[in-house]
């Protein structure tokens, strides 16, 4: 059903796109969209490393949630930073591709600590934590991409 990478010398182990998944703060999110069109928008995640599903939160209306509402299945796309090498002008990055299907959050509590686990991915203030999770947190809806297939790889942009 998914397809294999066309580079297999590139590929990443399941361990180094776990890596991706937990170190970097976002990635791009892909829906089918309104009329059939692909839509693809920038999101914080956090990856929960006990249920190997990805977390997102988002308010509680708008196109990404009428599509997924439609539409169970998503992907979801992560880049590291990259790097460069001596003397050479083009990056070295390693990205991940997860497909899988929505799944939403109901559970206020998961909710909440859910949206905690994240914010510390971007603040270290506990405080400032609880007061955006106490501030926000009733109107945030939480859904998670139960991952189905994952593909990772190396690429070197020359």
């Amino acid at each position: 059903m998914f397809r294999e990478l066309a580079r297999k010398k590139q590929a990443l182990s399941r361990e180094e796109c776990l890596q991706i998944l937990t170190e970097e703060k976002r990635g791009v999110l892909s829906v089918s969209g309104d009329d059939g069109y692909p839509y693809g928008v920038p999101m914080d995640h956090y990856y929960c490393p006990e249920d190997g599903k990805i977390y997102f939160h988002s308010g509680n209306a708008g196109h990404k949630l009428d599509a997924m509402r439609r539409q169970e299945k998503i992907s979801y796309c992560v880049l590291d930073r990259g790097r460069r090498k001596e003397g050479d002008w083009a990056l070295t990055f390693r990205s991940v591709v997860v497909f899988g299907r929505v799944e939403f959050v109901e559970d206020r509590e998961k909710i909440y600590e859910i949206c905690r686990r994240l914010s510390r991915k971007f603040l270290s203030d506990e405080d400032a934590i609880e007061d955006e999770v106490r501030r926000a947190g009733p109107r945030t809806v939480l859904f998670a991409l139960v991952p189905e297939h994952m593909t990772g790889k190396t690429v070197h942009e020359a």
